[in-house]
């Protein structure tokens, strides 16, 4: 097996597809008033970075963004850490936001802060989708959908100028 990476989308097609989950984001919410953007540290919160950005240009509604720490190899052993105060959540709607969608496990564990605070409404937001499901986690913003062998590799490089696009290896 090849360890070579091979790239999947450019710096453009993924700044594309996190621009374009901007505005299905306020297609889908065009009369909040505040939207709570939580990435799963580390690339889902460089992702939750981006993405502020881009909803900032077309909506007109506040964006706050989270900050979700767990262990992502073991993530029913982890605490689950929010850089803010869930009782700020109650109400409001919360966008939780990953690079790579695969198993289900690293979101489905993420979802613990946001299950004791009565909150307005959750969404999901991916940069790919690599449909290998074994938790009942879909998203509702995806960027790119891709089927791939569990021997494949996907990375997803957001903090890097030069290579900055999904690779997989």
């Amino acid at each position: 097996m090849s360890s070579e990476k091979t790239l999947i989308l450019n710096k453009v097609q993924t700044l594309q597809k996190i621009t374009r989950i901007a505005y299905e984001i306020y297609e889908n919410n065009p009369k909040e008033k505040e939207i709570y953007l939580a990435g799963i540290f580390e690339n889902g919160y460089r992702f939750t970075q981006i993405l502020k950005n881009e909803l900032e240009k077309v909506a007109p509604f506040i964006v706050t963004l989270i900050r979700i720490d767990l262990d992502k190899l073991s993530p029913q052993q982890s605490n689950v850490q929010l850089d803010i105060d869930p009782a700020k959540l109650k109400n409001k709607t919360i966008i939780l936001l990953d690079d790579v969608l695969n198993t289900g496990k690293t979101m489905a564990y993420s979802l613990k802060p946001f299950l004791n605070v009565s909150i307005k409404r959750l969404q999901t937001a991916v940069i790919v989708d690599r449909a290998h499901k074994n938790f009942p986690i879909s998203a509702d913003y995806v960027g790119y959908s891709l089927s791939t062998s569990l021997k494949e590799n996907i990375e997803v490089i957001l903090d890097n100028e030069e290579l900055l696009g999904v690779y997989i290896q």
